[in-house]
């Protein structure tokens, strides 16, 4: 498939003439305006290099190129103006992020050799925030794969807030959801400190004595410190670092916004269990002045539906399932607890217990379409 290449100037001729030396190597977008081209670039988010004229009606070219940054960050940027002067080509390369700039009227080959170092700089920026994603992802998928293994209760914790909290983003429409996500699992990393039998005790909401509550105080700090070596994740460490100091002044209204959604999902987790309706639950945080109205709504919309409860035996649980309740040992000693996504390593973990170790069936949440909520006793 040939590279798309968006190409904007107001003269038609100008645009018969670029399409009549490009179309061979590329799949050429024309557009007479600045209008026409913002358009065509968010319907058409695979473009790799845009070639735009500098003076054109009601937007110059600089300022275009500036915009497209916003709707299309990878894509490389060419400028061709009729005006050589200084002036315009700094204020051209630094609004606009330029990548070359060219004067009118300018030579074919000069051209055909510029666009195809932008398509080649576009597939090594794009090779690049591939393999950094993927690396990303992956040191991510470790840091959860390490905390179920090592702390069922807090990774149990970080899937139903991880959860929670992208279900209320995407109903209010905060963007990027993935920050939520990532942010609420690492939020539990620090929970690899804490002794297993405290993150217990905290979770059913038992009194803690003063050396406790300084353990479980000092568990978001450990979590800031182990995810702050990470790339790219810095807007993810200040939602959690604003979660964990709700006083923090907070500059940034995206963060604040996040932080905003995870605190009322780990507030709503807290509050949940068993024999409390979902209902109930968002009725008391309604009655708490801390959460915004928007918020709560979203969260009665996404968890006042209908949750589908099934029973089944430990051989036929799958990766991804979510557990309703508690899952225990025979002696009645914790396994995991409820709201923990099943793991490829849990299913591995489960075939090592001898038969009748573990108490069955296991009580699985299914989701279904909103309507009624429905339970299985």
């Amino acid at each position: 498939m040939k590279p798309k290449v968006l190409c904007v100037d107001d003269e038609p001729q100008v645009l018969a003439g670029l399409e009549l030396h490009l179309r061979r190597r590329y799949q050429m977008l024309p557009a007479g305006g600045a209008a026409e081209a913002l358009e065509l670039a968010a319907a058409n988010l695979d473009i790799v290099a845009i070639v735009s004229d500098m003076r054109m009606p009601r937007m110059s070219g600089a300022e275009l190129l500036a915009k497209m940054c916003v709707v299309l960050p990878d894509a490389t940027r060419i400028l061709l103006t009729g005006q050589a002067d200084m002036a315009s080509a700094i204020a051209a390369v630094n609004e606009g992020r330029i990548f070359r700039f060219l004067t009118k009227p300018c030579p074919p080959d000069t051209l055909t050799q510029a666009l195809a170092a932008a398509v080649e700089q576009n597939r090594l920026i794009t090779s690049e925030r591939v393999l950094l994603e993927q690396t990303l992802a992956g040191a991510i998928r470790a840091l959860a794969e390490v905390l179920a293994l090592t702390s069922p209760v807090a990774f149990g914790t970080a899937k139903r807030l991880e959860r929670l909290s992208a279900e209320i983003a995407r109903e209010v429409g905060y963007e990027p959801v993935w920050q939520i996500e990532v942010a609420a699992i690492l939020s539990q990393l620090g929970a690899v400190t804490l002794p297993q039998e405290l993150l217990a005790k905290a979770r059913a909401g038992a009194a803690l004595d003063d050396h406790e509550q300084e353990m479980v105080a000092r568990a978001p700090a450990v979590a800031e410190r182990l995810v702050s070596g990470i790339p790219r994740l810095e807007r993810v460490l200040q939602i959690m670092a604003a979660v964990a100091a709700p006083g923090r002044r907070v500059d940034s209204p995206e963060v604040a916004s996040g932080a905003e959604i995870l605190r009322l999902a780990s507030e709503f987790d807290r509050l949940d269990s068993p024999g409390v309706s979902a209902a109930e639950v968002v009725l008391r945080l309604r009655a708490q002045p801390a959460h915004e109205p928007e918020l709560l709504d979203a969260l009665a919309r996404v968890r006042c539906g209908t949750d589908e409860l099934q029973r089944m035996p430990l051989r036929a649980l799958g990766r991804g399932m979510v557990l309703a309740e508690d899952l225990l040992l025979a002696s009645g000693a914790l396994l995991v607890p409820r709201g923990y996504e099943v793991t490829v390593s849990f299913l591995e973990r489960v075939k090592n217990f001898p038969p009748g170790a573990v108490r069955e069936p296991a009580l699985v949440l299914v989701k279904a379409e909103p309507s009624a909520r429905a339970r299985v006793a």
